[in-house]
């Protein structure tokens, strides 16, 4: 049997007529905005991932970046991520029936041992072990947990011709978190930002989700 999009949310009946009520009442709330509908259902599934309306004024999402990344998918591209929890969260199934290959290097030996040498952080030699690898470019790049990371893929774009096809930058915190994201909107290639400190993994992980539920649309 074919599956619908919402057959490849994995719920129950009652689990989507709670998720659809949720964003119902998001809708309602939210008000106005200047989203596009395909934009909207990323964003509006961040704040239901967060409970916190504020995402609606910080998220920016550049024109091509919800088709970049729907093509992306839809074409089997490799995932890369800054932290295993990224990958933890997302829908395998949905990855592996488009061909996509998921990525995560932090942990690596050789990215550990670069870290060290050059007094870097595992973030960026993780970022730069992708790119040694030929992984960037067409790739989606999210990263939720590491400014560092993210500042590493945008020098990489600047400054080595990196190409990726969407970077999902959303990482949390205090130290360079904000201007990180500045940083990546500056930038050529399609982007989703949650601007200022507020981000993290789980924010990553709703945006990829959206992006998968509006590939699987693209297909129905």
């Amino acid at each position: 049997m074919e599956r619908t999009p919402n057959d490849m949310r994995q719920m129950t009946e009652l689990g989507r007529s709670i998720e659809d009520g949720s964003f119902a009442i998001i809708d309602a709330e939210a008000g106005a905005h200047e989203f596009s509908p395909p934009a909207w259902q990323v964003v509006r599934r961040v704040i239901h991932a967060t409970a916190d309306f504020q995402f609606k004024d910080l998220m920016r999402l550049s024109p091509d970046a919800v088709g970049a990344g729907v093509s992306a998918l839809r074409g089997g591209c490799h995932v890369i991520a800054d932290v295993k929890m990224i990958l933890a969260g997302l829908n395998e199934e949905r990855l592996e029936s488009y061909g996509c290959k998921t990525h995560c290097f932090i942990s690596d030996a050789d990215v550990i041992g670069e870290a060290r040498r050059n007094g870097s952080t595992r973030a960026i030699e993780s970022m730069r072990k992708a790119a040694r690898e030929g992984l960037l470019d067409g790739a989606i790049v999210a990263v939720g947990n590491a400014p560092t990371a993210l500042l590493e893929v945008a020098r990489l774009v600047r400054e080595e011709a990196a190409r990726p096809a969407l970077i999902v930058g959303v990482p949390v915190g205090f130290v360079s978190a904000a201007e990180s994201k500045e940083a990546l909107l500056g930038l050529p290639t399609p982007c989703i930002v949650a601007r200022g400190r507020k981000g993290g993994s789980t924010i990553a992980v709703a945006i990829l989700h959206a992006l998968l539920l509006l590939s699987t649309e693209a297909t129905s």
